[in-house]
C-alpha cells in the first residue's frame, strides 16, 4: 500500500485498485496525538508521582517513548484511514441533484 514510509502507491500491486481517491489528510496525526499524549503523559505522571526522578530522567525516558509511539502508530493509522475511505466510498463534498 505504501512506497516509502507514508507515501501511498499509485495503484495496488495485487488487484490494481487505483489509489487516486486517497486523501487521509491530518486525521491519523490527530488520533495519534491523542493516543500518544494519553499514554506518554499518563506514564510520565505515574513515574513522577511514584518515584520523583530528576528532570533528565524524564527527558531520557519520555522523549524517545513519544517518538516511538508516534512513529509506530502513524503508518498503521494512515492505512486504516485509507481503508475506511475505500469501505465507505468517502470523497470530496459534492452536490447531488
Amino acid at each position: 500500500m505504501f512506497e516509502g514510509f507514508l507515501t501511498p502507491r499509485a495503484a495496488c500491486e495485487s488487484c490494481g485498485l487505483d489509489f487516486a481517491f486517497v486523501d487521509s489528510g491530518d486525521g491519523p496525526a490527530v488520533f495519534i496525538m491523542f493516543i500518544a499524549g494519553f499514554l506518554v503523559v499518563g506514564a510520565a505522571l505515574f513515574v513522577e508521582l511514584r518515584y520523583e526522578p530528576p528532570f533528565w530522567v524524564h527527558a531520557l525516558l519520555w522523549i524517545p517513548a513519544a517518538l516511538i509511539v508516534c512513529l509506530g502508530l502513524l503508518r498503521p493509522l494512515k492505512g486504516l484511514m485509507i481503508a475506511l475511505q475505500f469501505a465507505n466510498n468517502a470523497a470530496e463534498g459534492r452536490l447531488e441533484r
